[in-house]
Parts: C-alpha cells; structure tokens; sequence
C-alpha cells in the first residue's frame, strides 16, 4: 500500500512539471498537421442539451431505445472520459465553439432575456474556421451565445440558423414561472423572429421542424462540405415530444423525447447515406453537461457518477461523447482516455487543414484519441472545471480529480421533483480539498486527501497556476489571459 501510494504521488509529480503556461505557449505554437486528410470530411456535431452520462444504450441505458444514436459509437469510437468544462449551458457551448475555457471569454452561467451580454465579436468560432476552407455552415437549436442580434449564429460563421436563442424554460408558460419572470420565447429563422411566442404546442413540434431543417441543409449543401451543428432543445426541461411519440417509450415522457431525439439522427444518418455522404462525413455526437436531476423522473441518469447538472462532481461534466467516420475512426472502438469539449475546434482544425485562431485557446488536438491510435494519450496535463461567475471549483490531472473549497449546490436524492416539478436541492459546503482517484473511485465516495499528501500538494499547484492565467473569483484572483464577453452596444 506504501510503494503504491508513493508511486502514484511520484507520477503526479513527474506529470507537473509542465506548467499551465507552458502548456499554453504550446497551443499558441501548434498548428495543423503539415499532411492534411485527403477529402475534407463533412462535419455533423450533434450536441444534447442536459443528456447524462448513463441515458444511451451504448452508455448502458436499457429503458429506452437509441439504436440510431448507438450505431455512431457502433460504427465508431465511444469516449469513456470525456467532460464538458462547465455544468451549465451557456458557458459549455462557449467552450465547445470556441475551444477556450469560458470564463477565459467572459461567458458565465446560463444567459436569458434580460441578459445584455454575449460570445465577443473577436473570438473565433468554429464555424468561422471553417468557412475559411469553403465549407458551408448551419446551427440548428439552442443556440445560448446571446439573444441580440450581434451575438446570433449568422454574425458569429453561421449560413443559416433555426432555433432557440436561449433554453426552453426560459418562457412564462412553464409550471414554476412567476409571472413576469420572463418574456415571450422566440424562434428565429437566421436573424428573423418566426414565432414570438412559442407555448408548448410549438414545442411538441421542435424536434420534426429541427430535423426537416437539417435534412434540408444537407441536401442543398451536398456538393460542397459542409458543417450542421445540431445543438438539440431537449431533453432540457420542460419535455415535449410529437404525436407520434407520447406513450412510444415505457419510461415516460423522459423516454419519449430521447426515442424522438434518435429518430431525428437517424434521419440525419440515413439523409448521408442517400446522398453518398456517409464515408466522407464525421459525425460527433455528445453532451452540454450531465442531467438536472432535481426533476426526478423528468431527468435522465448519469450512470455511477456522482451527482449531475450544476455540480462539478463527475455525473455534472462526465458526458457520452461518440464519434465514427468511416475509414478513419476504427468502428466498434472503446477510448479511455480524458477529453473535453475544449479539444473539438484544435481537432477538427487539424482535419480540414486551417490555422488556428491567432488568440490564445485551451484545447488541445485529440485526432490521435479520436482515430484510437495505438498508444495515443490524452495531451493536456490538466484539465479545469469553474462553474458560476469564474469559480475555480475542480481540477483533473490525470486519474487525480481535486475537488476545491465551494459550495456545492446538489439535488436531495430524498426529494426529488415529479411531472415536470423540481424537487429540492441541499447545499454541501466543502471547506476543505477533496481528492480522488477516478481510477478507483468513479463515484468519488473516497476522499483521499490526507492519504496522499504529495499529490494533493501538486496538484493545489496546478490550481494556483490555473488561477495565474484563468483567474478564481473563490480566491479573488484575477486572471491575466480574461478576455471580456461582448455587450449590447449602445
């Protein structure tokens, strides 16, 4: 048990001794492979809203049916560590397009309508790189990057938008609103308003009109390579499935909006195949964050993770993220290695052959863990997770996750909500680091702190230099690389 516990502390230490700041000049360094990928690939990114790590069969889910959804990581690879940098909507997209940690970019928590914030004109997004090589891009679905009309999908590389500019229960038509809590939901067309009042009859009819949406982009784009970023409404709260699908799952309304989910990739899947798309397309598909689980039955699962939604224990940024394009990406592939969000824009760059953005960015090119190279490891040293304004609240190195002081705000598994009602959460205020080996403990029931002082000691370093360049608003430390969210202008 000694030897064993000085060699882990040994690893740890060994696997500090790069620098944040060295890791970040390395980024700035890096660019695209030489030898580009003949064919630039299509690209499809399918991202969940509130999906949790357990809810696809190919996860384990056995209550209902994605067999459209399991045939990607069948006929492809399916991660079994990959994370979500925030818990929450707005900052994860931020990090998933941008490739940069969102407080980095001034994006914090989930945006509204009232919100007068949103992505800044300068940072580069995916679908900007893109179109750099001539690829035609679309967003579908929530969008959460700002509602203004500087902040939408078409001023920030996107061709074309439908959508959502926010989350679906930002509405004054939900079950636990207080009135005047929130305006009208809007659904745009580009930058046009088409519906400026969606109520749940609208939203029983998202994910057909989503799909219709999609499948069209494909069909008018297929001469070109394009990008569809199918950011989907559900299964976030309120859940709202079509006609055809009410009472189609034995798990409820829960598993009726995930059945129709599946269908709609399916279409998306089979729409490839009709136009001989399929071998030339890589298809991503994973999740914002982990299931609100405070609505019970109206939540998904994440699986032995502990907790979900709006924490940053494992079951809130662990997420299923599967990928296949065919030729490329071994099919039937398992990867364990640790990735995050942040690693999509630097890979998918690498693939089409175009620079990275001339700023500063935190991901890192996974291509080597996407195609499971033989012996391919995670390249980042360590990964970090805030939550709310700037909070530093965890950190990843790896098989080593260091819980920070904060308070934690969980669901009370002994009261959880039913038919569309929250239930309760209770509030874990941790005063002390907890650290665990992922290893050994998925659930992070064992804390081993005190058992490994050597490596809580570097790894409270890491944080420290993670505070230096991202900044900690726990510690009142302001972060020298902080670059402002955009605003209104006046």
């Amino acid at each position: 048990m000694i030897v064993s516990r000085f060699l882990s502390a040994c690893a740890v230490v060994v696997f500090a001794i790069t620098t944040l700041t060295t890791t970040l000049q390395a980024q700035s360094e890096t660019s695209p492979t030489a030898t580009p990928l003949p064919n630039r690939p299509n690209i499809v990114l399918i991202f969940a809203d509130d999906l949790g790590y357990g809810d696809l069969g190919c996860y384990g889910e056995k209550r209902w049916k994605t067999p459209a959804i399991d045939s990607i990581a069948a006929n492809g690879i399916r991660f079994t560590d990959f994370h979500s940098s925030q818990p929450v909507c707005s900052a994860s997209r931020a990090s998933l397009l941008t490739g940069c940690y969102a407080n980095r970019i001034g994006m914090h928590g989930a945006l509204y309508h009232g919100s007068k914030n949103g992505i800044h004109a300068d940072e580069v997004l995916l679908p900007e790189l893109l179109r750099e090589k001539g690829y035609k891009t679309c967003a579908v679905g929530k969008w959460h990057l700002g509602h203004h009309q500087q902040f939408l999908p078409l001023q920030h590389g996107f061709d074309r938008y439908l959508g959502l500019p926010y989350s679906n229960d930002m509405w004054p038509h939900g079950k636990v609103v207080k009135p005047g809590t929130f305006v009208e939901l809007p659904l745009f067309r580009d930058n046009t308003i088409i519906d400026a009042d969606v109520d749940a009859e609208d939203q029983k009819k998202l994910t057909q009109q989503y799909g219709n949406f999609a499948v069209d982009f494909i069909e008018e784009s297929k001469q070109a390579p394009f990008f569809l970023y199918f950011a989907h409404t559900f299964p976030h709260v309120p859940l709202f499935a079509g006609a055809d699908y009410v009472g189609k799952s034995p798990a409820g309304i829960y598993g009726d909006v995930l059945e129709e989910f599946d269908d709609t990739v399916g279409r998306i899947l089979e729409t490839l195949r009709k136009f001989d798309l399929e071998k030339n397309t890589l298809v991503i598909f994973t999740s914002d964050n982990g299931p609100w689980l405070t609505y019970g039955s109206h939540a998904g699962t994440a699986g032995p993770l502990r907790d979900g939604k709006g924490t940053v224990y494992e079951g809130g940024v662990r997420v299923p993220m599967i990928a296949k394009w065919p030729g490329v990406i071994p099919p039937g592939s398992t990867q364990s290695e640790t990735a995050m969000t942040i690693d999509v824009l630097p890979t998918l760059a690498r693939i089409v052959d175009v620079e990275l953005p001339k700023h500063p960015i935190d991901g890192l090119d996974i291509f080597n863990l996407l195609t499971n190279k033989p012996g391919a490891k995670c390249p980042h040293e360590v990964f970090y997770h805030y939550y709310r304004t700037g909070e530093l609240q965890a950190l990843r190195s790896g098989p080593w996750k260091l819980i920070l002081p904060h308070d934690a705000y969980c669901y009370d598994p002994n009261e959880v909500g039913s038919a569309g009602l929250p239930g309760k959460s209770r509030t874990i205020k941790i005063s002390t680091p907890e650290l665990y080996h992922l290893g050994n403990d998925l659930s992070e029931q064992s804390n081993v702190a005190s058992m490994n002082p050597q490596v809580l000691e570097q790894l409270l370093k890491l944080a420290e230099r993670g505070r230096e360049e991202l900044g900690d608003s726990l510690t009142k430390t302001t972060g020298k690389g902080l670059r402002p969210a955009g605003m209104i202008s006046p």
